[in-house]
């Protein structure tokens, strides 16, 4: 069976799953640069989509679109080759006429070219389920997981995922929908503002927190006041809290006024704090109490309703992009194992639609798939006027690094799948200058405290890095041992950790033959790794693109290096 998965609203994509086999996942911010978190706008791109990769509209057997936020119905309004279209959709999470999650939510018909076909939907959450264990090595290897799911307009769920028995609903943690620790930095710190925003209209701010972080302390007090008040505001048997459940439910917070509760919640946080607190130890203390909140209710969750295990863990939703968090639940003892897969926020929403369009058809099994399965890079030009070409080897690039101690554009092969550039749409760079991170943070123009990830050959990180175990999405915080802080302190940040990328013998090869390289020059086995892109853009399509944003002298792509003249 051919399935094609469709997130048509925010974090917009296509996915294709053949038999048991993602084909691709291309998300609508990486074609043609475009804004991240970009939805589908037309749905001439899914033709083109099938097209690019081999396949036809006709040789598709089932159609699934991802639900929406909506405590009854989701709803998506974008075009089919230029004429609108609105879609009624399965609504964010399960409900009383949606109980079983991976049972769809909503059927009916599309256009695609003027011609209506047949969908199914399935509430938003089930993507989330879906993508995570289907691509788990627990999947893999015939095992039940458990599955907590903590995305933007939700509060935190878990469930149990069986290939034999099904999915159990475990239900939530605790009602805080996952934009509260994004909501944060709208109160305190550098990013706060005069106004309360109503929807979620800054998708980037949580990122650049966890940066901001390690300029701060947790304090004690700080976290008993947002204990006090998130009892009071969320959980307490009060008027406030029955109003709050009466109108909050964890349904998206598009389709809720959730947003508003939380502002509530940080400015009486704002008015118990004592006013010479510093807004870094603030927004640490925000930090640490979600996590230590998250970690102490999983734990009372998982052995009131399963025991003491170990257990198997996936972690998805958008707030599974939080390493520090990842690493708390890595680290606790009722887990064998924790899996996140590097699209657990809606990127891999429709990764997630395809593979339960597959389960409904042959069960809950896994599926056979890469992380380099985005879109190919479109040709490279002929070096513009100020750019000269030369081959040049993945050994030769290292040696590139090493000898200018500059950074280097690198996109090769096909996009990763997520929002993480693994060493396909990436800018590598030498670790052993602390002043090379304050060069790529001001070419991309961030902040100077955001940390710069490294990554590193995989046999060589536990001594390098702790627990420094394989990761090779750059998904968890590992510290950077003392003996190694001097030597590669541009990826060090500011509380000597480091969110590690791992590149082992099975993975890409191109930047194996890089690492391996740059260590026999340097004796240091690990690089620079940050994003290629426009501000606010999916990663660069093509070499064109890089060499018109031209922040750096130097674009290497599938054995061909672009160097700008005055750099010789």
């Amino acid at each position: 069976m051919i399935v094609c998965g469709l997130k048509l609203t925010h974090d917009g994509a296509v996915a294709l799953v053949d038999g048991d086999e993602l084909i691709f996942s291309v998300e609508m911010e990486k074609l043609n640069n475009g804004a991240r978190y970009s939805q589908i706008e037309d749905l001439s791109v899914v033709v083109r989509l099938l097209g690019d990769f081999g396949y036809r509209v006709e040789d598709v057997d089932h159609w699934v679109i991802d639900g929406w936020d909506g405590d009854k119905v989701g709803h998506a309004s974008l075009l089919d080759h230029g004429v609108p279209v609105e879609l009624d959709l399965a609504p964010y999470r399960e409900t009383e006429a949606v109980p079983d999650v991976f049972k769809p939510g909503l059927s009916g018909t599309f256009p695609l070219a003027g011609e209506p076909l047949p969908f199914t939907s399935y509430v938003h959450i089930a993507g989330h389920i879906s993508s995570a264990y289907c691509t788990s090595p627990f999947a893999q290897r015939g095992e039940s997981s458990l599955v907590l799911v903590w995305d933007g307009g939700l509060f935190p769920r878990l469930y149990s995922v069986d290939p034999a028995s099904g999915v159990e609903n475990g239900g939530e943690l605790f009602p805080l929908i996952g934009h509260t620790y994004a909501t944060a930095a709208h109160h305190f710190g550098p990013f706060r503002r005069t106004d309360e925003s109503s929807t979620v209209d800054d998708l980037s701010v949580a990122g650049k927190l966890m940066a901001y972080i390690a300029l701060g302390t947790p304090r004690p007090d700080v976290i008993d006041v947002l204990r006090t008040c998130m009892d009071e505001h969320f959980e307490a048997d009060n008027e406030n809290t029955s109003v709050f459940r009466a109108e909050v439910g964890g349904f998206g917070s598009n389709s809720e006024p959730s947003l508003r509760y939380v502002h509530d919640f940080f400015r009486d946080v704002r008015n118990r704090i004592p006013r010479d607190v510093p807004d870094a130890d603030v927004l640490a203390s925000v930090h640490q109490f979600l996590e230590d909140v998250l970690v102490e209710r999983l734990a009372a969750k998982v052995l009131s309703w399963k025991g003491e295990g170990p257990w198997n863990l996936c972690f998805v939703g958008g707030c599974a992009l939080n390493i520090k968090w990842n690493s708390a639940l890595r680290r606790m003892d009722l887990f064998r194992d924790v899996w996140v897969p590097p699209f657990p926020n809606d990127s891999g929403s429709a990764i997630g639609a395809a593979a339960l369009g597959m389960i409904s058809a042959a069960g809950i099994k896994p599926i056979r798939w890469n992380p380099r399965l985005g879109p190919d890079l479109a040709p490279a030009p002929q070096a513009p006027e100020g750019w000269q070409a030369r081959p040049c080897s993945p050994q030769d690039l290292a040696e590139v690094l090493h000898t200018t101690g500059c950074p280097v554009v690198v996109l090769n092969g096909r996009a990763e799948l997520g929002p993480r550039a693994l060493g396909g749409r990436s800018i590598l760079a030498a670790p052993v200058r602390e002043s090379t991170k304050d060069v790529l943070n001001e070419v991309k123009g961030r902040e100077s405290y955001r940390p710069v990830a490294p990554i590193c050959l995989e046999e060589h990180a536990p001594e390098i890095f702790s627990p420094g175990t394989p990761d090779p999405h750059m998904l968890f915080d590992h510290v950077v041992r003392p003996d190694w802080r001097d030597r590669i302190p541009a990826v060090l940040h500011l509380d000597d950790t480091a969110r590690l990328q791992t590149v082992g013998p099975d993975d890409d090869p191109t930047l194996r033959a890089i690492l391996a390289r740059y260590q026999s020059l340097s004796g240091v086995p690990v690089l620079c790794n940050t994003s290629a892109n426009f501000n606010g853009t999916g990663f660069f399509p093509d070499v064109e693109s890089a060499l018109a944003w031209g922040k750096v002298d130097r674009v290497w792509s599938d054995g061909t290096l672009y160097t700008r003249n005055s750099s010789d």
